[in-house]
Order: C-alpha cells, then structure tokens, then sequence
C-alpha cells in the first residue's frame, strides 16, 4: 500500500468520508466568493516512554485525529476545527463560519467532480511507522542498555533518565482548486539525561538523537554498528555532566566566540530565522523588514532553510498547505535574498509560497515556519580557527535563550562551553551568556570551518503558542567580538 492509500484509508475511508464528499463541501463554500479555502484533516499517533533510577516510570499512547476548516475572505480568515471526523461534524464547522445550513449529501450522486490529487515527485524520509515497527521488549530493553552502560562508565553517575517520544502523523489537504495533498510524518525522539554527582556537587549531561527515521534504526542495537552509535551517544552526555562538574566560572567582556557545529546553529534559528519569516516582516515587526537586497552578514555567510534535507526533524513531502517543501537560500553571501512564506501572506504581496506554511495539529491556523535553518560550510579548517584565537570562549553547545525579534537583541545561555588560551581549548567553563544583537553579531562573523553538521536529534520551535519539530545546523565558526557574560574577569 502506497503513503496515498494509507492515508486515504486512515483518514477518509475508516471515517466513512469520501475525498468527493470534501470537494463536494469546498464546492459549496466557494459559492460564498471566498478567496480562498482549505480542509486539513490530520491523524497523529503518539507513544512516550520514561526511564528513571533504573525503572521504567511512564509509558504512555494516544491517538487524536481531526479537520481544521479555514476560509479566507477579503484578507480576513474564519476558522473553525472538530476532532470528529465525520459529514455532520464537518458540517457544523462549516456552519459556525457562514451562520447558515449547509445540506449533507444533497445531490452529491449527481455532481461531477473533477479531482486533482497530488503525487509527491519527492520523498524525503521514511513512511514506516516508528511506534509498530519494533516491539515492546526491544524498547525495554534500549532504555536498561543505556542505563547500565552509563553507569559503569564513571562511579560519579548517579542517575540516568531516557525518554522515547515517537510519533506518528498522516494529513490530508483539499484546496477549493479541488486539489488534494496528503503525507506521512514519522518522528523519532530519544533524550537522554546522566546526572553525576561529587563532593555534593550535582551536573548533568544531555543528549538528544532522533529524525524522521525508522526507530528501529537506532533502538535496535543488536546491530554493532547502531551498538556503537549509542555507546557514543551515552559517552558524550556522561562526558558533557562531568565536564560540568569540574567547570571553572566563564569570564566577562567583549571577547572572540567560536560556536562549534550542528548544535549551536539554535542561535542562528532564534537570532536570523524567526525574523525572516514573512509574517513578521509584512507587519514589519521584524529587524530585518525591507532589506531585501541589503547586506545583513558578513559576505562568507550564506543561510538557507531547506525543507528536503533528508531524515531530518523538520522536514516535510509537502508543508501544511500542501506545497511542496522548498530548499530556500535565504542570505547569500550577506545578502538577504528572501523571507519564508505560507500561501496566505505570500498572497497578500503578490508572490509565491516557500513552501513554509506549518501548523502544529488541525486546531491551529498554519503560518510561516522554518523546518531545518542552517548555514553552509566555509573554507576554514577548525583547527586553524580555535589557533587564530589568543584568547576567548568556545561553545560546544546552547541551553536556550530569548531573542527580540524587532530589535534584534538577544541572551543565550550555553549547556557545554569551553576556555580558548593560545589557540587551545582548554578549561570547561560554567554559568555563561552570550549577548548581542543579530544583525550586528552576523557581521562579525570572520571564519567559517568546513565541517557543517546538524543537531544530532530532534530541535523544538515554539511560536504563539504552537510547537513544531525542525532542526538547526552550521559549521564551526568565529566570531571576532562578542560579548559575553559571565562571573569572572577577564585573565
């Protein structure tokens, strides 16, 4: 069975709906001189496990389905969603938005319908659904491997705790173009936390693995080379925890910054991305507001979002409204070339779509969203970039932060960061900020490494209120002067 079948049958055959009865509805809606109208109809399947102090404390799994009806009108949107699935709750939807009575099935038998449905011409990750494809027992036993093997690592672990978070989504979209789009969405997630402990002292070490995988591809470890994988996985966390425990305080001032790979590209994601996105700049609330075509980075920078990359957290077959997914190149060598756009506010400009339309389930309007933000290599070797600096802090990876999308201002706070003396690094360092603002930070950008790497699992993005999965990745690179906050003087 094809990822049309099954999502035709999940969703439209097992609710006793057919995809004719749906354009029959857009059909009828039309007749109201709607703009534009669109049907997102959406299962979504979730299983979370939890180990904690050795035992398995949480298992949990739901399944939630339903359709979100949007019309647009004189650039007013109505919306309107129900999780029943069925011609009498669709209806009444409908009706909550026109206020009158819409007839189930009246001479649907009648009515020819000329339907557009869309084959995906790309497949950017697997359609196996990662909560079936491995039993219990495999599960039970990855979550126990990762607990004894971290703690015969080091006698200081004193905990270890693992969350499997996988999913399972299939959507449908029918457009009053009588156009249908569907896709299969499997996410993978696994967290993993070790804890240490000396001298009553306490740290952790975190990792996150996962993507739009099958998960038999990581939890079964039977195969040596997916054993090893997570026997580095856990080694690095356990690492990361004691590193924490024998940090030194982080200086303070205006000093040279390398950000390593993959990871650390959450900054260009918060600082860059969520101001390039077309709703914020068409209330023009965004820093970066009508300047296109203006230099925004220093010239060795180009930052793209890229919806194709495969098997990774954010990418889609189609996005929310059922455009294909989009490889955009958003600055090009500092220049901003392009914001991200859904069909809605690219509607309202008088251009097309990026393919960048994203809503967290049926219940939510879709808007503008990245899917995976990264920036492409350079030409730098690492090594040569952490020799260039006498002096300053190397970040291996971030905790979070806030970013004034208006201003373009923001503070992070770093989960593993490192002291850089004579081109070395040296110390692990705590209790560290980075502040600055983005536009500013982007043109003091001097070095760029060729070793571009992506967030080794899965990144959450939360806008007004929706969270979505995507992923963030750059290479190595140096930035001349940052500020940095921290406890201690600069030595």
């Amino acid at each position: 069975m094809d990822n049309h079948n099954i999502v035709i049958n999940e969703l439209l055959v097992k609710n006793n709906i057919s995809h004719n009865y749906l354009s029959y509805l857009i059909d009828k809606i039309s007749l109201n001189n709607i703009y534009f109208t669109d049907l997102y109809l959406q299962s979504i399947t979730n299983e979370y496990w939890f180990l904690d102090n050795s035992l398995i404390k949480d298992c949990s799994y739901k399944t939630e389905q339903g359709i979100g009806v949007r019309v647009i009108k004189n650039n007013t949107i109505y919306f309107s969603c129900t999780n029943d699935i069925t011609s009498k709750s669709i209806n009444h939807c409908i009706n909550n938005i026109f206020s009158k009575k819409y007839n189930n099935k009246k001479n649907l038998i009648n009515q020819k319908i000329n339907l557009n449905i869309i084959k995906n011409n790309q497949y950017n990750y697997t359609i196996i659904n990662p909560i079936n494809n491995i039993s219990y027992e495999k599960k039970i036993h990855f979550l126990k491997y990762i607990d004894n093997t971290a703690r015969t690592l080091d006698k200081k672990v004193k905990n270890v705790q693992v969350k499997i978070n996988n999913s399972y989504e299939l959507i449908l979209v029918i457009t009053n173009e009588n156009k249908i789009s569907m896709d299969i969405r499997p996410l993978v997630n696994i967290n993993i936390n070790i804890i240490v402990e000396d001298d009553n002292k306490r740290e952790v070490g975190c990792r996150i693995i996962g993507g739009r995988i099958d998960s038999n591809s990581i939890i079964s470890i039977d195969n040596k080379k997916q054993k090893k994988y997570i026997d580095n996985i856990i080694y690095e966390a356990t690492m990361a925890a004691i590193n924490n425990l024998n940090s030194i305080e982080a200086p303070s001032g205006l000093i040279p910054v390398v950000l390593g790979n993959g990871s650390p590209g959450v900054l260009l994601h918060e600082a860059i991305g969520h101001g390039l996105e077309g709703d914020f700049n068409y209330y023009k609330t965004s820093i970066f507001n009508n300047k296109i075509q203006k230099k925004i980075a220093s010239s060795i920078c180009t930052i793209v979002d890229n919806g194709t990359l495969k098997n990774a957290n954010g990418s889609l077959n189609i996005d929310d409204e059922g455009t294909p997914s989009q490889y955009n190149v958003l600055v090009k060598n500092g220049i901003l070339k392009k914001y991200m756009y859904d069909n809605y506010y690219s509607s309202l400009i008088g251009i097309e779509s990026t393919g960048n339309a994203r809503r967290s389930s049926y219940a939510f309007l879709p808007m503008p969203r990245m899917t995976n933000t990264y920036l492409l290599k350079g030409k730098s070797k690492v090594i040569d970039i952490i020799n260039s600096v006498e002096y300053g802090v190397y970040v291996f990876s971030l905790s979070g932060g806030e970013v004034d999308i208006t201003s373009g201002n923001f503070v992070f706070s770093t989960a593993e960061a490192f002291l850089i003396k004579k081109g070395k690094i040296a110390q692990p360092i705590k209790n560290t900020t980075l502040i600055g603002s983005s536009e500013n930070i982007m043109k003091q950008i001097s070095m760029i490494g060729d070793d571009l790497s992506f967030n080794n699992g899965i990144g959450t993005c939360i806008k007004n209120g929706q969270s979505l999965p995507v992923s963030v990745g750059q290479p190595t690179l140096k930035i001349d002067k940052m500020t940095v906050g921290g406890t201690k003087k600069i030595l």
